[in-house]
């Protein structure tokens, strides 16, 4: 009895029908739809400047560093020398 379990399991095994693999694997991307026509027209008179910034801004000695080192040249020759 344990033979032919064994023996019908084997079987099985070799009896595995493939199919062909699909034509797309990547059928499920769907690409991105464009808007049909010209885009919307930004009118700059209904826009809104928030200015929600404090009145002073904390600013440590690295950023100051960083922005000299960085920055220096193009600030001198915008505003001058540092007198």
């Amino acid at each position: 009895m344990f033979r032919s379990r064994a023996r019908t399991a084997k079987n099985r095994r070799h009896n595995v029908i493939y199919s062909a693999p699909p034509d797309d694997l990547f059928d499920y991307l769907q690409s991105p739809t464009r808007p049909v026509g010209r885009p919307h027209k930004h009118d700059p008179e209904n826009w809104t400047v928030a200015d929600d910034w404090p009145e002073h801004v904390p600013v440590s000695e690295a950023e100051v560093d960083v922005y000299e080192a960085w920055f220096g040249d193009l600030v001198d020759r915008i505003f001058g020398p540092c007198q």
